[in-house]
């Protein structure tokens, strides 16, 4: 009962990010803006953004459920999630719940 009440929670966040985190994409004139652009707004909204690569040199993920992933960073062995707008593909906002 409980892991279903957690799931139901967190499809719920889901579902309640999904315009947010995504509203950089959608805009029709950031979505014509080059990917290093959109990046600098990014940036400027949530701090330290890591594009597909860079996330791969960073952290292994371990879970997917857009717009999240988790993932356990390598330089401390912390696992946590971060939030991702799909196109262009940036991760940011990594959580450990600490």
């Amino acid at each position: 009962m409980r892991t279903e009440v957690l799931q139901q929670i967190d499809a719920e966040a889901r579902q309640e990010l999904v315009p947010e985190v995504n509203a950089v994409t959608r805009d029709a004139a950031l979505q014509e803006r080059e990917a290093g652009a959109v990046r600098h707004d990014l940036e400027a909204r949530v701090g330290q953004v890591w594009d597909t690569e860079q996330l791969r040199a960073e952290f292994d993920v371990v879970g997917f459920g857009a717009p999240f992933v988790t993932a356990v960073r390598k330089s401390d062995n912390k696992r946590g999630n971060l939030t991702f707008t799909h196109s262009p593909r940036f991760y940011h906002s990594f959580y450990t719940g600490e």
